[in-house]
């Protein structure tokens, strides 16, 4: 279990990394879209392009690094009201159906668009569009990764009180 924290810290660590780099990119580029729009009365749709990749990328790796520092929001109003055995149940049940949602959808799905769209470019920046879908299958298989790291701790007892008392107990 040592061996999977350090690799899931490692990962949020890139993750929150990358996240800021796209974050200060963003500001960057916002700023000069809004120069070039009004100061020089010349928009800049290669801005206006990396804006709305960045921000997709953005969101994706951010909610993956959410989901692997288990700061997600839940719906607790029925594990508050079972008891421990049935709140561990239902923790593995929620990384079960989030595995399974990140395959599925993330992974495959994800490959499968990468794939169909590496023929397409982009208008402005004129780059295959499976460049741009390529954070589905990452963020897909981070959160993979994630919820089999979380399941492990809830079965280990690591974060055995998920929901004690309705309040988030502490992490191990």
């Amino acid at each position: 279990m040592k061996l999977l924290h350090t690799i899931r810290d490692t990962l949020l660590g890139i993750i929150g990394g990358a996240a800021v780099i796209l974050l200060a990119f963003m500001t960057v580029v916002g700023t000069w879209q809004i120069v070039s729009r009004y100061v020089f009365n010349r928009p800049s749709t290669v801005s206006e392009e990396l804006l709305t990749y960045s921000f997709a990328w953005m969101a994706l790796l951010s909610s993956a690094y959410v989901f692997g520092k288990r700061d997600h929001m839940r719906m607790g109003f029925l594990a508050d009201k079972a008891g421990e055995r049935a709140r561990r149940f239902l923790g593995v049940a929620a990384d079960v159906c989030a595995f399974a949602f990140a395959a599925v959808v993330m992974v495959y799905g994800g490959v499968e668009i990468t794939r169909l769209t590496m023929t397409q470019v982009t208008a402005s920046l004129q780059i295959p569009m499976g460049y741009i879908y390529v954070i589905l299958p990452a963020a897909g298989f981070l959160i993979m990764f994630f919820s089999l790291v979380n399941a492990c701790d809830v079965l280990t007892g690591a974060y055995s009180g998920i929901w004690r008392d309705g309040k988030e107990a502490e992490k191990a």
